[in-house]
């Protein structure tokens, strides 16, 4: 099973980087502010299992999800070395009881490995973030590279602008989503900066990153995508 994460790993749209499972929570009725709970006491399973604490956005409007929660692995080998998978099972029996209720208070449950920023840059962004802009795709046949590159622009263009670049995540297994990016930003109003951009302004910089223009972005990226998801949530501090 390893070695097949690890073709997988080495066979995806990007260099591989640092690996993240990205998970995508949707509480059962009535049951978010126990999940949310849960998280700020320490995630089930974790304490003294030598796995990073993941870091975490609470949904405030969009997709189907409550929780988005990203947990550092490094690499497959690292995550899987028989060691951390001793330490982790030790864990988690030792936490059983918050495991089991946790599945009792979890409806839905999405999972996808991705290849991501280095960790210190993942943290350095949630730290100084209360507000997410979160992007989901599924691509087009064979253009997984093209969005990877397309979403790279977007990030040439955010910087001469004046905004925070994209987190980029691109997909090695599990669910299908084949690339997410998140916008970190200190609030709504900061999310909102962008609209005054002045028209000058945002055509040099979307002609600096490689587009057309800057009313041709969207229009771009939708030749390269089959699904986009946009989900807005805040930090859980």
């Amino acid at each position: 099973m390893l070695a097949l994460l690890l073709a997988a790993q080495l066979s995806g749209n990007a260099a591989p980087g640092y690996l993240y499972r990205a998970t995508l929570l949707q509480a059962a009725p009535g049951k978010i502010l126990e999940v949310v709970e849960m998280w700020r006491s320490g995630w089930p399973g974790l304490r003294g299992s030598g796995d990073e604490p993941p870091v975490a956005m609470r949904h405030s409007q969009g997709d189907r999800w409550d929780l988005l929660l990203i947990f550092p692995m490094a690499s497959f080998e690292a995550y899987f070395a028989g060691e951390r998978v001793a330490r982790r099972r030790k864990a988690q029996d030792a936490d059983r009881p918050r495991l089991d209720r946790l599945r009792e208070d979890v409806a839905w449950q999405e999972d996808v490995f991705v290849d991501g920023p280095p960790l210190e840059a993942l943290r350095k962004a949630f730290d100084g973030a209360g507000f997410f802009h979160v992007e989901m795709f599924e691509t087009l046949p064979g253009r997984g590279r093209d969005l990877h590159r397309e979403r790279e622009m977007e990030n040439t263009y955010a910087k001469v602008v004046g905004q925070p670049e994209n987190l980029i995540f691109t997909r090695v297994s599990g669910a299908p989503w084949d690339l997410f990016t998140v916008g970190a930003y200190r609030d709504l109003k900061h999310y909102a900066e962008s609209s005054d951009v002045p028209e000058a302004k945002a055509a040099e910089a979307a002609r600096a990153a490689g587009f057309e223009d800057a009313k041709h972005i969207g229009p771009y990226l939708r030749t390269l995508i089959a699904l986009h998801h946009d989900t807005l949530a805040v930090a859980m501090k």
